[in-house]
């Protein structure tokens, strides 16, 4: 008897159970499909409000990078006296400016469109003063000459940077 009444239960119970299961994985598939359906609406209007920040930010570190190409940068910067380290140090001074300017715009880029930012700032002022420590350099407009036929050998630092640059812009699209 105890037997009969142990398969009875377990005829009952069993589909019981079988049935509760079957309504949970539904109901719970169902409300990770919803969570999941706000999370991308939710990303979808953040990304029309993050799009154009980003844009704008990319378009500050090309400016950035046009800004602090020693060619452009020679030439926009006249020497405030004749001796070429206060020219040096007057334009890194220049440099340096430029990138606190634009500091808040690496929330908005990659860490790999930043780091290549920072190193491009950094092999620029590395290019001026190994140029200011050429024996031929003795004053200023020697330091600008020679700043500017280095470029003509080699490509400008930030001009790497620039490119990269503009290549994620055009996998934002």
């Amino acid at each position: 008897m105890n037997t009969t009444l142990f398969v009875e239960i377990l005829a009952y119970t069993l589909p019981a159970v079988i049935t509760g299961l079957v309504a949970y994985s539904l109901f719970n598939s169902y409300f990770k499909d919803q969570q999941n359906m706000r999370r991308w609406l939710i990303q979808k209007d953040n990304q029309k409000t993050a799009l154009p920040l980003r844009l704008q930010a990319y378009e500050r570190l090309t400016l950035l990078m046009e800004r602090i190409n020693p060619s452009q940068l020679v030439s926009r910067v006249n020497p405030v006296s004749n001796d070429k380290y206060d020219y040096q140090n007057f334009i890194i001074a220049q440099i340096e400016q430029e990138m606190e300017h634009n500091l808040t715009q690496q929330i908005y880029v990659t860490e790999q469109c930043w780091a290549i930012v920072l190193t491009a700032k950094n092999a620029t002022i590395q290019m001026i003063r190994l140029a200011a420590k050429n024996e031929k350099v003795t004053d200023a407009n020697s330091l600008r000459e020679l700043i500017i036929t280095d470029l003509l050998d080699k490509t400008a630092p930030s001009s790497a940077a620039l490119s990269f640059i503009k290549n994620e812009v055009s996998e934002l699209f």
